[in-house]
């Protein structure tokens, strides 16, 4: 191994899968081996039972339906909200000025610490659990896309100016061409932030969601089915990050050669 020295596809594959069989390994040594009392950690084994239990007894898929819609739905709001915010920011340093010390200061602030405001003004519905995962995405993604835009070469705008350009031209033209390959990146990181809240918005106030399964299960000391929900949480992630990654190579190639 070397710094910065790449590493095949073939053997990405075999290392990733690897750490995934040596955790597995532990867990099952901490736990058959009686290690670690059941009640404080569930078996492979046992967490398996309990998910399929979960499945075909519990309507767990129901409750995966229903986080997944709420994700996707308040990342989506955010974005559709951050990204062109985040564009203009960028563009134009006055805007930024006016902007940016507000948004610096509100991505500090835990979406979590607005659970108890959102429940006074949305009630424990779907609107509370979209807001949060608003309020935890749409900040974030306005200071990053702000900052990507911002870095944009001098010397292309200037180059487009020469060519006649004019002010929209240029953010049409060039800064939106230029940041989408690293827009389409951020978006992929705050969306894994995203999962995040779903569960704190999940775990009070909700009938539904894997967050309120994991709360039921704390209750009832049922380490295996709480465990179960992380790991499907983890799965779903995974998925749609592989997801995001496959459609940013489609759309920027060039940004890849």
């Amino acid at each position: 191994m070397r710094p910065l020295q790449p590493v095949g596809q073939g053997a990405r594959i075999v290392l990733g899968i690897g750490f995934f069989v040596l955790f597995v390994l532990a867990w099952s040594v901490a736990t058959f081996g009686g290690f670690v009392p059941a009640t404080f950690l569930a078996s492979p084994l046992a967490m398996l039972q309990d998910g399929w239990l979960l499945l075909t007894r519990f309507d767990f898929l129901h409750d995966i339906g229903m986080t997944v819609w709420r994700v996707m739905g308040g990342f989506l709001l955010a974005a559709a909200v951050a990204v062109p915010l985040g564009i203009v920011m960028g563009a134009y340093k006055p805007v930024e000025a006016f902007f940016e010390p507000f948004v610096s200061f509100a991505r500090y602030l835990p979406a979590s610490a607005f659970v108890p405001l959102l429940i006074l003004w949305a009630g424990i519905g779907e609107t509370q659990k979209l807001l949060v995962i608003f309020i935890g995405s749409v900040f974030q993604i306005i200071l990053m896309v702000a900052v990507a835009v911002g870095q944009v070469r001098r010397d292309l705008v200037e180059a487009a100016y020469t060519l006649g350009a004019s002010d929209s031209g240029i953010i049409r033209r060039v800064l939106i061409p230029a940041t989408a390959p690293d827009i389409a990146e951020i978006l992929r990181l705050v969306l894994g932030w995203a999962w995040t809240y779903v569960i704190v918005a999940e775990l009070i106030g909700s009938s539904s969601g894997i967050g309120h399964m994991i709360i039921e299960s704390q209750a009832l000391l049922a380490t295996g089915q709480i465990i179960f929900g992380i790991i499907v949480i983890g799965l779903i992630g995974l998925v749609s990050d592989f997801l995001f990654k496959g459609a940013n190579r489609m759309l920027f190639r060039w940004k890849l050669a």
